[in-house]
């Protein structure tokens, strides 16, 4: 896959080498580094983007200015992308309104368009955009790349003896490399402790998702991916738990 990725700083530089570093052999991938400053209202999107653009399958919009947004129907007619991720990580980089409405300016010209929120709500069917409610996208471009980054994926093996985690294997990690930092660290760790390990080690990762409350979901993007996280490792480890058995008392031989 020929991917290209849309950045305007730390956010995107980290989502980038995380995926550079992980995604499979063929990938191809590309930066640009959108315009620190942009117009409210952008006439010509033309005028903002630079002459060479490679021709690529997807567009991975990481950036930290809404005004983007308005650039990603021509920058896909220019590179020939038949879709484009724009993730809502903060609603001030990209409103739920302005989702919506790249959604439909990219329907029109013929290209999917994801909007996840948080971005490790991606799976390979759908995504979240407000609690309780995902769309569905028929994309088989965005859905090989949600087939390596986006909702974590665990495979846990837990040690029966010892009722701790033996070994965390990633099937998919989050954008940003969250997942597989956190896999790390549940080596070990109690089956019943370790959901909100997870937890813990997510907060302990730099993730940039908002900290403020998100009227979507009435608690902050931070947290909405916090628990995506420890659903999943709770999730692995449920059948391990510990279960309380009501065992009858043994019979008196008086």
């Amino acid at each position: 896959m020929r991917l290209l990725a849309v950045i305007s700083g730390e956010y995107g530089q980290r989502h980038v080498a995380n995926v550079r570093s992980q995604a499979p052999a063929d990938w191809q991938i590309e930066t640009w580094r959108a315009p620190a400053v942009l117009p409210p209202m952008i006439d010509y999107p033309e005028d903002h983007l630079p002459d060479w653009l490679p021709q690529v399958d997807l567009i991975l919009s990481i950036v930290e200015h809404k005004g983007v947004a308005e650039l990603l129907p021509e920058m896909a007619k220019r590179t020939g992308a038949r879709a484009v991720i724009a993730p809502v990580d903060r609603e001030e980089w990209l409103p739920r309104g302005l989702a919506r409405q790249l959604r439909g300016w990219l329907e029109d010209i013929g290209v999917a368009c994801a909007t996840p929120k948080p971005l490790c709500s991606l799976t390979e069917k759908d995504y979240t955009v407000r609690r309780r409610e995902k769309l569905a996208y028929d994309s088989p471009l965005i859905a090989e790349f949600a087939r390596h980054f986006g909702r974590p994926e665990l495979e846990i093996e837990v040690d029966e003896s010892s009722g701790t985690i033996a070994s965390v294997a990633v099937k998919r990690d989050a954008v940003c490399g969250c997942a597989r930092f956190a896999a790390e660290g549940l080596l070990g760790v109690s089956v019943d402790e370790v959901a909100e390990r997870a937890g813990l080690l997510h907060h302990h990762y730099p993730c940039l998702a908002s900290m403020g409350n998100d009227p979507d979901f009435g608690d902050t993007l931070m947290h909405v991916s916090g628990n995506i996280l420890k659903e999943q490792v709770a999730e692995q480890v449920k059948p391990h738990r510990d279960l309380a058995y009501v065992v009858p008392d043994e019979l008196s031989e008086d």
